[in-house]
């Protein structure tokens, strides 16, 4: 299938999952860097809380709340 007709074919709210290879498919900029960042005490103890308080681990909230501050600066910029 070409290109044009595959997205007339989604345009078209047709089934296209037939012409996908999902095992290949990848999300640009999503691969996964370690980094290590060394915090104060008192930010890991109130990290701790706020994670708690949400009910999720402290690396999630350090990604989410990393990504609505770099969201923010982006919109700015613009």
């Amino acid at each position: 299938m070409k290109a044009n007709e595959f997205g007339a074919a989604f345009e078209n709210g047709e089934e296209i999952v037939e012409y996908l290879n999902l095992l290949a498919a990848e999300r640009p900029n999503q691969e996964i860097k370690r980094v290590n960042v060394d915090f104060p005490k008192w930010m890991v103890e109130s990290l701790d809380k706020e994670a708690r308080k949400l009910g999720v681990t402290r690396q999630s909230i350090i990604k989410v709340w990393l990504a609505q501050r770099l969201e923010h600066s982006a919109m700015s910029v613009r």
